[in-house]
């Protein structure tokens, strides 16, 4: 609220409330003059014909409430209407945070003078909180921010009450009596609508107290937990207890850990070893809203931000939302919720009401929010927004609930309003549900009633699309039935209808799923999920081309799952994720290998922007940094490296599945991602190196990357070639660690830990097979060489191939000004005129060399076929080398080999070939991508899945096999030609 806001009682000019009776009218009337005649505001109201007079009376006559503390504190009522409302209000919340307060150099109030102190401030509060709310001076929003703000203002200063009380008993010595909570380790969180500032009116607080034993206050660390106990006791009493004065809020500490068995109070870290080990899906949910409200607020917001991996997983959790919803299903089977209606209805609870939009959210935030820290906000509004920019939700879903929301809120302040009862239910008489519609300016209870069903239908809707997709494919195409030993005549019909050749396999394959034979299928709750996902499965795969194996695919796939809930959870809630796995299991093996080894994969497959975002190194960056930054260890962070690098290589292999990305664009992609692998597994190899040995005096590294890695051209399974080139100084003998080593044994140490953090199998699988074959001198050199040695050998003893392949060398990582060494050494080397002649017959020489020790396995071998990747990658190295003798300036090393064709041929080849070189590679990659995707081994259509030919058909953007194999003889016949005449220049 602005500190400008100068609203008043007075600013009323249209009246949008009316009594029910004019018996209620009379009343409230009778009310107001008798205060009157000691009161000369409510005299001068009573006295006027402003709007104000007319709402006030329509205030008492509609909430007995109201009336009657106007009746029997009217100085509330006088105070009120003389000051503004954004005033009266900071001054009750502060009176209600200083209420502990003892008066100069006395000791701690007795228990009834702070409870007095809480329960004026409150009934003030409360009374204008309402006259605001009723006149539309404030809206919900405002409404409950203000109700929470005292509310954490009331529990703020229980706490400090019973703290200082506890010191000066000798219980506890605090750092500070004048600041009790200041560093006492207590910790005081609001759950609910509490932690999220959306209190109610009459509502009750959800609290959660623990205490930190190492904080320093407590005197005797033994009796902690009782101490605690019989504060917490005092506290509820403080809060709750009505008393003439009446109560302050009632208060419930059941969100505790198990509450059934633990004491009131326990300690900071029983808590946190709770939760991590069995914390529940419901408490997660409920610490979304969790927020430090009173007691050492630092401790709070470090507890809370502890808590964040229990609350928020790593791993996107749909298995959670079968938990929650359970809940929500457990609450209308219990509280007789089921139907919609309006006389009776729980607006919190009911069908349509409060509680499904705080579902709604609260869910998405379980699954997202451990990837997204943009969804972990408290409130529900904000959430909604935040669930439409990160594209989880429309703006039209976020709109309507938000209008649903804050209409819902409305209608249960006024139920509350009427007698301050904590009740959620609209009443039963018409007599009755007339108040609350007159309370909401509506004028009638059909309008109401009208405009309540409308809303508890939206969202019903709304949250039924979300979480209740209920299958309903058996009434509509047919029986599906799957139980006994035979099949269902009917079933097996229905079977063909949705497009399987094979009815009764499928439909024996299905019962294996329900007898629970596989791991995945074990467990009670994984076959309940599987039947209800079955005939929405069967719908998707029977629109796939060769139904049948994509579904018996699927089934080899569950089959080696060690457990199942997860993914078909995870399904049943994502129809686009179900379309997505039909096509990985009629077309990519592979794919469907990775998933069933490393499930989590999945986890960024529900970013709704995966697809609409290109894997750039800027996009990848950011998400490989931060999922390693939680790493604790070397072998926790080479960890992280594998699970990140293993779900954004598949993230990149489902963007170019699906056409997202073209086979060169995927290229680039696994590419980056490799760099930034690299990169990170360096850093930390050098740390882990450096804490045994000690830094090197002058020590520098950089990594090279050579082949498709250097060019840009990694596969989904291509392994990486490096060089790893170091430089120290030269005087030094030895690094300066606790174990010290020679510089030979320490740069060889460095890269062989290196390429064991790249290649070593663990749990997560490797990062990428290594081949440190290009070095200087092959596997007969060291592993790791000095850039001295490197630049000599490149100069006077490299062979022209060793040349050839510096043409796609490229520093990935490393020391800047090493990184910037080797690339001058880089340039200088590919820069030198050679003899034309011998660079034409080594190359001529090579080529004969693999035809004839690596022959082709077939046309669709694209890379050794004669005029297939080869030739054209001979092409463009080959031109490089003999550029600077033409006179032509050569792209630098590591520039694509499609850049590096075309650069080099505009100048050095004629055009049609140049164009035909360029269309075959372009060919050749797209479909080379697909296939390293989505198999392991060689293409062979008459084996290939069905989804796969498909795919590499697609990928040249041909109708059949026959015309691309076609164009794939044409095209390498006119390369292999276009080789011998370029090189024969």
């Amino acid at each position: 609220m602005l500190e400008t806001d100068k609203r008043r009682l007075s600013d009323i000019e249209v009246v949008a409330i009316r009594p029910t009776s004019q018996a209620d009218a009379k009343a409230a009337l009778s009310v107001l003059k008798d205060v009157a005649k000691e009161h000369a505001r409510i005299a001068d109201l009573l006295a006027s014909n402003m709007p104000l007079k007319e709402f006030v009376v329509s205030a008492l006559a509609l909430s007995p409430f109201l009336r009657d503390n106007t009746g029997s504190n009217p100085a509330i009522l006088d105070d009120l209407l003389a000051t503004p409302l954004s005033e009266f209000l900071k001054r009750r919340i502060e009176a209600a945070r200083s209420a502990w307060r003892p008066e100069p150099a006395a000791a701690a109030l007795p228990d009834a003078e702070i409870m007095s102190r809480l329960r004026k401030a409150k009934r003030e509060m409360a009374f204008a909180v309402a006259l605001a709310d009723l006149s539309r001076l404030f809206d919900g929003r405002e409404t409950t921010r203000w109700l929470s703000d005292f509310a954490a203002a009331a529990v703020a200063a229980t706490i400090d009450h019973l703290l200082l009380g506890a010191h000066e008993s000798g219980k506890f010595k605090l750092k500070d009596p004048s600041a009790p909570s200041n560093g006492s380790g207590v910790v005081v969180l609001g759950m609910g609508k509490l932690g999220a500032g959306e209190l109610n009116y009459s509502s009750d607080i959800d609290l959660v107290i623990f205490y930190d034993p190492q904080s320093g206050i407590i005197v005797e660390r033994d009796d902690a937990s009782e101490i605690f106990a019989r504060l917490l006791r005092r506290l509820v009493r403080i809060l709750q207890e009505r008393t003439g004065d009446g109560y302050v809020f009632r208060t419930d500490l059941r969100l505790r850990p198990d509450p059934g068995s633990t004491p009131l109070a326990i300690s900071i870290e029983a808590a946190m070893l709770y939760y991590e080990s069995r914390g529940q899906n419901w408490e997660r949910a409920a610490f979304i809203k969790a927020r430090p409200v009173a007691g050492d607020l630092e401790a709070g917001e470090r507890f809370v931000k502890e808590l964040t991996p229990f609350v928020f997983r790593k791993y996107l959790d749909y298995a959670a939302i079968a938990d929650i919803h359970s809940i929500k299903r457990q609450i209308h089977a219990h509280k007789g919720h089921g139907e919609i209606a309006v006389k009776g209805h729980n607006i919190k609870l009911g069908r349509g009401g409060i509680r499904e939009i705080e579902f709604f959210v609260q869910t998405q935030q379980l699954i997202a929010g451990g990837r997204m820290p943009e969804l972990r906000l408290r409130a529900t509004e904000p959430m909604l927004q935040a669930l439409v920019k990160a594209g989880w939700i429309d703006q039209s879903t976020a709109d309507e609930l938000i209008e649903a929301y804050w209409f819902l809120r409305n209608v249960e302040h006024r139920i509350q309003m009427v007698r301050d009862e904590q009740t959620h239910v609209l009443p039963e008489t018409e007599a009755e549900l007339k108040r609350i519609a007159y309370m909401l300016g509506f004028e009638d209870t059909a309008s109401f009633s009208g405009e309540l069903s409308h809303v508890l239908r939206t969202v019903e809707r709304r949250y039924a699309q979300l979480f209740e997709q209920e299958a309903k494919l058996s009434t509509e195409t047919g029986n599906l039935v799957f139980t006994g030993q035979q099949d269902d005549p009917d079933t097996l019909e229905t079977l063909k209808k949705l497009g399987f050749q094979r009815p009764s396999d499928i439909a024996r394959t299905i019962r294996t799923w329900h007898y629970g034979r596989y791991r995945a299928t074990q467990s009670v709750e994984a076959r309940e999920r599987l039947t209800e996902l079955t005939p929405e499965l069967l719908r998707v795969f029977g629109e796939s081309r060769r139904a049948d194996e994509a579904l018996l695919r699927f089934d080899h796939f569950i089959s080696g799952l060690p457990a199942g809930i997860q993914l078909f959870s995870l399904l049943g809630n994502n129809p686009r994720l179900l379309s997505l796995i039909v096509n990985i299991m009629s077309s990519a093996p592979r794919l469907a290998d990775i998933i069933a080894a490393r499930p989590h994969v999945f986890d960024g497959m529900l970013d709704p922007g995966l697809l609409a975002e290109l894997p750039t190194r800027e996009y990848l960056a950011p998400r490989i940094a931060n999922f390693v930054a939680g790493g604790r260890h070397y072998e926790e962070v080479l960890d992280r490296l594998r699970i990140i690098a293993a779900e954004q290589r598949f993230l990149i292999g489902i963007r170019l599945l699906t056409g997202a990305i073209s086979g060169i664009q995927a290229g680039r992609a696994f590419t980056d991602l490799a760099d930034l692998i690299i990169a990170a597994a360096l850093d930390a190899v050098l740390e882990e190196v450096r804490a045994a040995h000690g830094r090197f005096p002058g020590g520098r590294v950089a990594v090279v990357g050579m082949g498709k890695l250097g060019s840009h051209e990694l596969t989904a399974g291509s392994d990486v070639d490096l060089i790893l080139l170091y430089d120290y100084d030269g005087e030094a003998g030895q690094s300066d660690g606790a174990k010290p080593l020679d510089h030979v044994r320490y740069f060889t140490r460095l890269t062989q830990r290196l390429i064991a953090a790249l290649s070593a199998p663990t749990a997560e699988g490797i990062l990428y097979d290594v081949d440190m074959r290009l070095r200087p001198s092959g596997n007969k050199g060291p592993v790791a060489t000095r850039i001295t040695a490197f630049a000599k050998y490149q100069r006077a003893e490299a062979w022209t191939w060793e040349h050839l392949a510096l043409t796609r060398a490229r520093c990935i990582c490393g020391d800047e000004s090493l990184v910037s060494e080797a690339e001058a050494i880089f340039g200088e080397v590919l820069s030198e005129k050679r003899d034309i002649g011998k660079v034409r017959k080594d190359v001529e020489e090579m080529r004969d060399l693999i035809d004839k020790e690596k022959p082709p396995s077939d046309i669709w071998d694209f890379k050794l076929i004669p005029g297939g990747l080869v030739d054209i990658e001979f092409i463009a190295q080959y031109l490089a080398l003999i550029a600077p003798a033409k006179g032509v300036t050569s792209p630098p090393a590591g520039t694509h080999t499609l850049e590096a064709l075309k650069s080099l041929g505009s100048a050095m080849m004629n055009a049609n070939d140049l164009e035909v070189a360029v269309d075959a590679l372009t060919l050749f990659t797209e479909v080379s991508q697909i296939v390293r995707l989505c198999i392991d081994g060689d293409f062979d259509p008459k084996d290939a899945p069905a989804g796969l030919v498909d795919l590499v058909c697609g990928a040249g953007d041909y109708p059949d096999l026959k015309h691309l194999e076609a164009d794939i003889r044409s095209l390498s016949k006119a390369v292999r030609g276009i080789f011998q005449s370029v090189v024969a220049q």
